[in-house]
């Protein structure tokens, strides 16, 4: 059995990587599972991350799961261990390419290729292999996985880009109590959307002719270690399939219930990073009220003029980020963006309808879908 390398190079997280190293020549330590996580590029560029992890056998969540089955799933996601210093080889289109897993256990890669024909962006998700190269245990099977990567052509011209808590899942991130006992007594299938959502998105996704397939990038301060859940959250819940650009987890694993948290500055960054990658797309954001949405939504619009379309925020409660939305507005509209404060998805519907973002003909059925998404509620 091969010596973890990264326990005698790295001195930035010394006592994480002894924690490892110790499990793993005291035999404790679990099998190593890849983690993929969907990548995004355009006709050129493609970026891809993911992690390398002991697997801590992660059951598939079930409407029947019991309060202590999804809080033992809970803790399982925040308490399983990162393997640092392993390499993770990726092909993609015929290209290979190899990494290393960083101090928290993640590994990026970027594809240069030539320029994808038109024919192969007619398909708008591909596949990336993944395969660990390093022995980490005894016995150890070989591990590798599949990952996707969507790749958004120059011919779609618009991108949305949405948050999650307490925009798409309703998450009550600014109250402790009610946040901690949805993510222990909950799980991907229980957990509840808002009301029209996924009609909503969908709708979007369609675009005004009814046939486009516009990207969705889902930003968010959850952390990765919740990517399962809001996975098979999306999947059941029929939201579009899109990018997810969470953050490493900052605090301790014993302060999971502090995730979504923070100063969520890694928003502006990974958005502001979407705007300058792809520059021949417009972009329409959604989040609430709750947290910086609005702040961050607002500095980007004056950032890049021209090309956020409209600024959709769902309201939380009674809680308003900007007081005089007249202000918000007239300010916009120098740099050609709408402002839409909303407490009902329909608001955003209709608005996004007159604009020519969606198909009057999938509004009318979004309007049909909805009335029949309220009987869950």
């Amino acid at each position: 059995m091969k010596i973890l390398k990264p326990v005698y190079r790295g001195i930035k997280k010394p006592f994480k990587r002894l924690r490892v190293f110790l499990k793993q020549k005291a035999g404790w330590l679990g099998i190593p599972k890849i983690l993929p996580y969907r990548g995004f590029g355009d006709n050129s560029d493609i970026f891809v991350k993911g992690m390398v992890i002991e697997d801590k056998g992660l059951a598939e969540p079930a409407d029947r799961h019991k309060v202590w089955q999804n809080t033992l799933a809970m803790i399982k996601r925040f308490a399983s261990d990162e393997i640092p210093g392993v390499r993770v080889q990726a092909e993609f289109m015929g290209i290979s390419r190899i990494s290393e897993t960083d101090d928290d256990g993640f590994f990026y890669f970027h594809f240069n290729v030539d320029e994808i024909s038109d024919t192969i962006l007619k398909e708008h998700w591909h596949s990336v292999t993944f395969k660990l190269l390093d022995e980490i245990v005894e016995d150890q099977p070989e591990t590798t996985a599949e990952g996707l990567v969507r790749i958004v052509s120059t011919q779609e011209k618009r991108i949305i880009v949405s948050d999650i808590d307490d925009t798409i899942l309703i998450s009550h991130s600014t109250r402790t109590i009610q946040k901690l006992r949805l993510m222990l007594f909950k799980n991907a299938l229980t957990r509840l959307p808002f009301k029209g959502i996924s009609s909503f998105y969908q709708a979007l996704e369609k675009g005004e002719n009814n046939n486009s397939y516009y990207p969705f990038f889902y930003v968010s301060s959850s952390e990765w270690n919740l990517y399962d859940l809001l996975k098979n959250f999306f999947d059941h819940n029929n939201i579009p399939k899109g990018v997810f650009m969470l953050r490493k987890l900052e605090d301790s694993i014993y302060k999971f219930w502090k995730s979504g948290q923070g100063n969520h500055e890694h928003k502006y960054d990974k958005i502001k990073f979407l705007l300058e990658f792809y520059k021949n797309q417009n972009f329409i954001l959604i989040g609430d009220s709750g947290q910086k949405d609005p702040e961050i939504y607002d500095r980007l619009a004056h950032e890049f003029p021209g090309r956020i379309e409209a600024i959709y925020i769902r309201k939380i409660g009674s809680k308003v980020y900007f007081k005089n939305i007249e202000q918000v507005n007239s300010r916009l509209e120098k740099v050609n963006t709408s402002y839409l404060q909303v407490e009902d998805t329909l608001d955003a519907a209709k608005h996004a309808l007159s604009n020519g973002y969606i198909n009057k003909e999938v509004f009318d059925e979004y309007s049909r879908l909805k009335d029949r998404d309220s009987a869950r509620y």
